[in-house]
């Protein structure tokens, strides 16, 4: 059992299905259908019939983080130390695995006009966060200030996104709801079920469209695990508006929800060690996979619990994951 420093969490859920509409020959890769034995392919007067067949599986995945009483990571555990629960009923954990799987990653770039001195250091914190990818993840970025931006889209190349914000300039106000809202929007062509999103911002909203209790509830319904490093001056030397001195909790509230954290920042200087522990995080996760005895599609919110079968010998340990998600309509 190996214990990495620092610690975190997350989540994620996932709906498979598979549609199998003939009865043809199947190969290795196509699950195969009882058909008459005596129909060849070519026979006009035994053809073979057609079959009707869908099959529906829902599938919940939740990322879990496993950390002691230090804030470090515990890796090693294995699938018998963990229950799952949805809605207080007990689920079976079907697949489990340890492995860093490749992520989708969008970055959500403040550039109001207060965040002029702390552009450097928020780009080096970018920096920092990237040298913990994989070769298969992939990233995007989304700037804001009166109104958010997608500036580069999906791509492999993080120098991409590294040079976009070399000419980032800071101006306007904080229009952060709706570059979450973008974001999440963008998140929708990503190609790895994992996906996050990394906010770097120095207060709350001043300047979005949707309304805070809008994207609380998007948030809810995405897969997307959210962190939020928010910069903020030390509380000795404030002089914030009633929307900045709300953006720690906001921050806090939208990445909870997700499985995600919130790290509040008043030392520059911390900036990309704290993206770093962030990347780091990302990486150092559990998967668990149930399908929920629950069958109904009634598209509710469920809460899901994770609860930790103490391993012998060591300190008590601290789980973190997706507090919940919502059932498929259809």
């Amino acid at each position: 059992m190996r214990v990495f420093p620092f610690a975190a969490c997350g989540a994620l859920s996932a709906i498979l299905a598979l549609s199998l509409f003939s009865a043809e020959p199947a190969d290795t890769t196509t699950p195969k259908v009882s058909i008459d034995p005596r129909a060849k392919p070519g026979d006009k007067e035994a053809p073979a019939p057609k079959a009707n067949i869908r099959v529906e599986t829902t599938v919940v995945q939740i990322p879990v983080t496993v950390t002691d009483q230090l804030n470090r990571f515990v890796t090693g555990l294995e699938k018998e130390n963990f229950r799952i629960f949805e809605d207080k009923a007990e689920q079976t954990v079907a697949y489990f695995s340890s492995e860093d799987a490749p992520l989708s990653v969008g970055i959500v770039f403040d550039t109001s006009g207060s965040m002029g001195q702390k552009l450097e250091k928020s780009r080096q914190a970018v920096s920092q966060f990237f040298k913990s990818a994989n070769p298969e993840d992939e990233f995007f970025l989304v700037e804001f200030n009166d109104r958010p931006e997608l500036v580069n889209p999906f791509t492999t190349s993080l120098e991409e996104i590294q040079n976009k914000l070399t000419f980032t300039q800071s101006k306007g106000r904080t229009a952060l709801l709706d570059a979450v809202y973008l974001a999440l929007h963008t998140m929708k062509k990503a190609r790895n079920p994992r996906k996050a999103l990394l906010i770097i911002s120095d207060g709350g909203d001043n300047s979005s469209r949707y309304t805070e209790s809008e994207i609380k509830n998007l948030v809810r319904e995405a897969d997307v695990q959210i962190y939020a490093i928010g910069i903020f001056e030390p509380m000795s030397s404030r002089g914030r508006s009633a929307e900045e001195l709300s953006g720690p909790g906001l921050l806090s509230e939208i990445a909870e929800q997700t499985g995600g954290r919130h790290f509040p920042v008043e030392n520059l200087n911390d900036l990309p060690d704290v993206a770093a522990k962030i990347g780091i995080e990302l990486r150092n996760q559990y998967l668990l996979g149930y399908t929920p005895t629950n069958s109904g599609r009634d598209g509710k919110y469920r809460r899901v619990q994770v609860k930790l079968v103490q391993p012998r010998g060591l300190p008590p340990l601290r789980a973190s994951w997706r507090l919940g998600y919502y059932a498929p309509t259809q």
